[in-house]
């Protein structure tokens, strides 16, 4: 597969680059494989500090309240009860750890169906690599209109880390930025388009 190259003021340069077709035009795109690995990803984000508190956690009196018997209602035991305002909490969210194993053949899997999906719905597109001088919000946001991507999520993809352009889309809420051989399903899916530099191009041929 062949994409055309574009520079940031959204102009065709007349060149081309290639798509490894192992990596985006899979024969069989594995659906289950890209579900377990976004949830992976989100299980992954999950702090689990989660705690409430337990009947033998709750300050308070263990007297007991009145009477076994004659009170014409139910037993009551001491103020900490789960039946009465204030007490502890049945059976609450304790801490834990939600992370769980996948395989790395099986996140592979994923990364190149994600990549697959993104392929088939044109939803990748390539431009020369970015050079701003110094952080402005305002280029990159230029850029994309110029790109007609304005007000769509973005992915942009970097062959490597670059403050500058960082910076300058930080504040813009429908971008993201990450580096090729970071690239994950979550972040593939999770954003309408994909803006891929040209030198990244080769680093995502090359993933396994």
């Amino acid at each position: 597969m062949e994409l055309a190259v574009y520079n940031i003021k959204g102009q065709d340069t007349g060149r081309k680059v290639s798509l490894n077709d192992e990596i985006f035009a899979i024969a069989e795109p594995s659906e289950h494989a890209v579900y377990l690995d976004v949830k992976q990803y989100l299980a992954n984000q999950r702090q689990g500090t989660h705690k409430s508190k337990e009947r033998s956690e709750i300050a308070g009196s263990t007297r007991k309240l009145f009477r076994q018997k004659g009170t014409g209602g139910a037993r009551r035991g001491d103020i900490k009860s789960p039946l009465l305002h204030g007490g502890g909490t049945i059976f609450g969210p304790r801490p834990r750890n939600y992370s769980f194993k996948l395989n790395k053949k099986m996140k592979a899997l994923a990364r190149r169906s994600a990549l697959t999906f993104k392929a088939q719905n044109n939803q990748i597109m390539v431009v020369e690599d970015l050079k701003f001088d110094a952080p402005k919000t305002k280029e990159f946001v230029q850029m994309t209109r110029n790109l007609n991507l304005e007000g769509k999520k973005v992915l942009v993809v970097l062959a490597e880390q670059n403050p500058n352009v960082y910076l300058s889309l930080r504040n813009v809420p429908t971008a993201q930025l990450i580096t090729a051989k970071d690239m994950n399903t979550y972040c593939a899916l999770n954003n309408r388009m994909m803006l891929v530099t040209e030198s990244s191009v080769e680093v995502l041929n090359n993933l396994k």
